[in-house]
């Protein structure tokens, strides 16, 4: 019960916040799949911005979803 509740406020928060430049690359990369079509351009945007600093691990991630996003 408590896994549940704690996944709906993580996922709520995700959904709220629309300043994606506060957030980590990690919650930006796990939210990809997540995000409403209207916030979608945001959050590329600001992933597009942290590649160059993305560890090769995120870069992997960051990629692989973006295959799967534009199927």
């Amino acid at each position: 019960m408590k896994k549940i509740i704690m996944s709906l406020l993580v996922f709520g928060f995700l959904f709220a916040k629309a300043d994606y430049s506060e957030m980590s690359t990690e919650e930006l990369l796990a939210s990809m799949g997540y995000v409403t079509p209207e916030k979608k351009e945001l959050l590329y945007k600001e992933l597009e911005k942290r590649v160059d600093k993305m560890s090769d691990e995120e870069k992997i991630i960051y990629f692989e979803n973006l295959k799967k996003m534009k199927k």
